[in-house]
């Protein structure tokens, strides 16, 4: 393990697998709602993988020897000086329409996590997008829904709301009150552009995020697995 994570200090709070899997139909529901509210729930996209949250190293010891069992470690990278795993699940997870392979199990970093489990969907869409501005034409043109939202984190810029485990360049994040615009019911969807890439990766993959609450949707133009070929090259 490396040594950022030996020194990250161990929180009280511990999750374990059976916790995940009693949570699941909650935060399944979320994210549903999340995608009804954001217009892609109809879009037949791809979801690449679900992304947890912990906040000690037992935990994440625990939920990587738990999921090894149901699994197989398919990426052990350091990114931003700390391990994240990748797993590939034997028996993928259903989330609605999805069926969703991999599970993203972040090691914990000086950041403590308000609420620990379920964290995230990452989404794929059909894009050559290397930057978010691209990423951002290229969203809009499948969800024009999303024109206030994604105009807003362009004409803000406020402090990162989500922790940027991956990120290696700066991003841009916003809110904005739509209920006086008559779209109340994006109101309280907070946003982050970001340039994700591990130490190893050589593919450019632009996100954009969309948090509320306790949970969020991510999108991007290439899959967990070609992101983990890339770092072969």
């Amino acid at each position: 393990m490396s040594s950022s994570n030996e020194a990250a200090t161990p929180q009280s709070t511990s999750i374990s697998y059976e916790q995940l899997t009693q949570s699941w139909p909650a935060f399944e529901a979320q994210i549903l709602a999340l995608l009804e509210t954001l217009g892609l729930a109809d879009k037949a996209l791809v979801c690449d993988h679900v992304a947890l949250r912990v906040n000690s190293i037992a935990s994440a010891d625990a939920l990587r020897d738990t999921f090894s069992r149901v699994g197989k470690i398919i990426s052990d990278n350091i990114i931003n000086g700390r391990t994240i795993l990748i797993i590939e699940l034997d028996t993928p997870l259903t989330l609605g329409q999805f069926s969703i392979a991999c599970v993203e199990l972040p090691y914990p970093s000086d950041k403590v996590y308000p609420q620990e489990g379920w964290e995230h969907i990452e989404l794929v869409i059909d894009s050559k997008a290397t930057e978010c501005d691209t990423l951002s034409r290229d969203l809009l043109a499948l969800c024009p829904k999303l024109s206030a939202l994604l105009s807003s984190s362009h004409s803000q810029s406020l402090s990162p709301l989500l922790p940027s485990e991956r990120a290696a360049e700066p991003v841009q994040s916003s809110s904005l009150d739509l209920s006086s615009q008559g779209l109340a019911s994006l109101a309280g969807i907070k946003i982050k552009m970001s340039s994700p890439k591990g130490d190893k990766e050589r593919l450019a993959n632009p996100t954009i995020a969309f948090k509320r609450d306790d949970v969020c949707i991510k999108v991007h133009p290439h899959g967990i697995k070609a992101v983990i070929a890339s770092e072969q090259m």
